[in-house]
């Protein structure tokens, strides 16, 4: 008889260039599953990524430190302990402008794939 839960202790570690730390503990990369993903992640002090247009729900919690938002226009500043869902198809952007890190959970449903998240060109 199978198990009907997974504990997973070794998350995909996803290759970056610009300092951010992402460990997928569910997702595509990590188990093959697009129906939901599960990311935690430190984003360093002065972190920013291009404006996107995710084509899933985005929801994001706060663990430490602060995160901007910059959704329709709109700027948004998160703080520990804080959380947000951003609908698909919303345009928005991430940053760190602070002096600290900030560790974060991010879950998208359907699950983040490069495909569907559409990162506007720098």
């Amino acid at each position: 008889m199978s198990k009907k839960y997974k504990i997973q202790n070794s998350p995909f570690i996803v290759p970056t260039t610009d300092g951010k730390i992402i460990k997928e503990h569910f997702g595509n990369a990590t188990d093959g599953n697009s129906e939901i993903s599960i990311a935690h992640m430190v984003a360093p002090a002065g972190w920013s990524e291009p404006f996107q247009t995710p084509e899933f729900d985005e929801y994001t919690f706060i663990i430490k430190g602060k995160k901007q938002f910059i959704i329709d226009g709109e700027t948004i500043v998160l703080e520990a302990g804080q959380s947000i869902k951003v609908d698909k198809n919303t345009r928005l952007q991430y940053s760190n402008p602070f002096t600290e890190p900030c560790e974060y959970l991010a879950i998208c449903l359907p699950a983040f794939s490069m495909e569907a998240v559409n990162r506007e060109a720098e």
